[in-house]
């Protein structure tokens, strides 16, 4: 076993395929087929599971997926401090919309400034998805509803969140989810952490939301409620950035309802010198609760 054939693994199983995996090594597909098989034999278990020209991994892959990652982040950090360099490489950070709209924009913006060999990406999406994406490898940490009691996950609280029930101006008050009981209400897909936590207010009251229709941004959720066409619950921040929040109504829910906090998550034991240096600097950010 060898760093080059875990970072083949490492692409197979974020690609699912040999031949993209190939291209994003910059190897040929016969060498890496070549090489994963080499790997194979060498821990006695199959690592994927073959299926028509796609490749999923096994449960022993799944396994060892966590463990080779942690072994080149090692590997990785190893290097730069031995050369004793600033951090650089890839720091891939996944955010649910609203942090990324609301909260961290000029983190960024410093962290960009301030570690210019550092490769930035970021990407937004349901905590669901985000949570995935940090597991399966595809993100070094993302900002995701918590608390996460995942075990291959660490993470510490950083932005808490205000939830309100949005409606049309001139809506009757809404003290709690019985008083708007078959409503229409807008939410993002099912694997969102603000959806499940919309309906479980309706679940609690014995109420049932009326037809959710699935949005794809907060500006769109806006946009129908202004409309009257139903409902949302959007934190308070992300509301009064947006244009148009003056034509709504907001409703405060109950305490036990009202209050969400925002984590940032990493896969266990794979802290970097990037991330190391985001953390830092969320620290110094006024809005989180890391700050002092």
């Amino acid at each position: 076993m060898d760093l080059t054939q875990l970072e083949m693994f490492n692409a197979v199983a974020q690609t699912g395929s040999i031949t993209q995996a190939a291209q994003k090594v910059h190897r040929v597909p016969s060498n890496l087929t070549t090489r994963i098989r080499q790997l194979e034999a060498d821990l006695g278990v199959a690592l994927f599971i073959r299926e028509n020209q796609r490749l999923r991994l096994s449960p022993a892959g799944h396994s060892f997926l966590r463990y080779s990652q942690q072994i080149l982040a090692l590997v990785d950090e190893a290097r730069m401090v031995v050369a004793g360099d600033e951090p650089q490489g890839l720091f891939s950070l996944g955010s649910l919309e609203s942090t990324a709209a609301v909260r961290i924009p000029t983190t960024l913006a410093r962290y960009n400034q301030r570690y210019p060999k550092i490769q930035f990406d970021l990407a937004t999406g349901p905590s669901g998805t985000m949570i995935d994406g940090v597991l399966e490898g595809n993100f070094s940490a993302a900002f995701v509803d918590g608390p996460v009691m995942h075990p291959g996950l660490e993470g510490v609280p950083v932005y808490p969140e205000e939830m309100v029930i949005v409606t049309a101006k001139g809506h009757p008050p809404i003290s709690r989810a019985s008083d708007v009981n078959g409503a229409s209400i807008y939410a993002f897909r099912a694997n969102c952490s603000y959806r499940r936590h919309f309906e479980s207010w309706f679940q609690a009251d014995r109420a049932t939301p009326g037809r959710i229709h699935e949005m794809e941004s907060y500006h769109g959720m806006l946009a129908c409620v202004i409309a009257g066409a139903g409902l949302a619950m959007i934190p308070r921040s992300m509301l009064e950035s947006m244009p148009g929040h003056h034509q709504v109504d907001t409703w405060p829910l109950s305490e036990k309802w009202r209050w969400l906090t925002t984590w940032l998550v990493w896969r266990r034991g794979t802290m970097s010198r990037q991330l190391e240096a985001f953390i830092t600097l969320l620290d110094e950010d006024p809005q989180s609760a890391t700050s002092p």
